[in-house]
């Protein structure tokens, strides 16, 4: 099926809209490779959307990169034909096998060139019932808006007591995000690019939440061939041009994948969130970034690091708030 016959317009407000104009709901792409029942997961929890009657889906199913990895392959692949619940279902095999950041930045690229915006999950997201709704929703609300780069439906667990149910956070992010045409043009693949830029950029203790991720490190990593990420040259490309991404204060989706079963993952269960179980109010806000928010993923990404660290960086938050 050709993918411009699979791209759906309503006039049917979604969500918390109520702007009565015409609203395309975006197309779900859905990277998968070897792991069959979290994949299975991740479908299942995305048919108990609302908007999965109403939503297209395209599946990029990898190729095996080994032996080994061939029986999952094919196990995942009969599975695809079997699902439903959504408005259309299209498969991509690939021929041969990409690896995860080459077939999430041609899918990606792909999709967009016949649709104006796109929501993105990989093989080990579980979401909550309301995620398309809030994707949908914000991706309408802020689609002129040329200073945001994207929407993103994980939070990591930090404190969000007196936090607005939404905010801006400079970047861009991977786990369960939506994006445009208009901002997904200007992600970078070149990472020596984006180091170099990096490394000369006043703000760059921000780019690492002041040395709480070593994002630098896995940009440096990614140039040396250490790693393939994809994500980091996405979070580069905005960081730089200045551009923020929604959050929420509390999470749309569950990573299941920190088994140790993913691509660049380890077991461990520091980035487990509860998915929210209602659909707070979106409404149109200031784009700034917020600087509460940011100091307490900052807190957050030192308390999963050394006591040493973590006692140093709570009294510097304790200043700051």
């Amino acid at each position: 099926m050709p993918i411009e016959a699979c791209l759906g317009v309503t006039s049917t407000p979604c969500g918390n809209l109520k702007f009565g104009e015409i609203i395309l709901y975006a197309p779900v792409v859905i990277f998968a490779y070897d792991r069959l029942e979290h994949l299975r997961s991740t479908i299942n929890s995305l048919q108990l959307n609302k908007l999965a009657p109403k939503t297209d889906i395209f599946i990029y199913s990898d190729s095996a990169k080994s032996k080994k990895n061939e029986e999952g392959v094919s196990k995942v692949r009969d599975y695809l034909t079997s699902i439903t619940g959504f408005q259309s279902v299209t498969i991509i095999h690939r021929a041969q096998n990409f690896g995860l950041a080459k077939s999430i930045i041609s899918g990606v690229s792909e999709i967009l060139k016949t649709s104006k915006r796109i929501i993105v999950l990989e093989d080990d997201l579980v979401t909550s019932p309301y995620f398309l709704n809030y994707m949908n929703d914000a991706l309408e609300m802020y689609q002129e808006h040329s200073e945001v780069a994207s929407i993103h439906g994980y939070i990591y667990p930090i404190n969000n007591k007196n936090l607005p149910n939404y905010f801006f956070i400079k970047g861009a992010d991977c786990w369960g995000w939506a994006t445009w045409d208009r901002a997904w043009q200007h992600f970078e693949a070149d990472g020596n690019l984006l180091l170099e830029q990096i490394n000369n950029a006043p703000d760059k203790a921000d780019f690492d939440f002041s040395g709480g991720y070593k994002y630098t490190k896995m940009l440096q990593d990614q140039v040396e061939g250490k790693n393939n990420s994809w994500a980091i040259r996405w979070y580069a490309s905005a960081f730089l041009r200045g551009m923020v991404t929604l959050y929420p204060s509390q999470s749309f989706v569950h990573n299941i994948g920190n088994d140790g079963s993913g691509t660049h993952s380890e077991t461990t269960n520091h980035f487990d969130a509860d998915i929210l179980k209602h659909y707070p109010p979106l409404s149109l806000n200031s784009t700034k970034e917020n600087t509460v928010a940011r100091a307490r993923i900052t807190e957050y990404f030192y308390s999963t690091r050394p006591s040493f660290f973590r006692r140093a960086i709570r009294a510097i938050m304790r200043r700051i708030r």
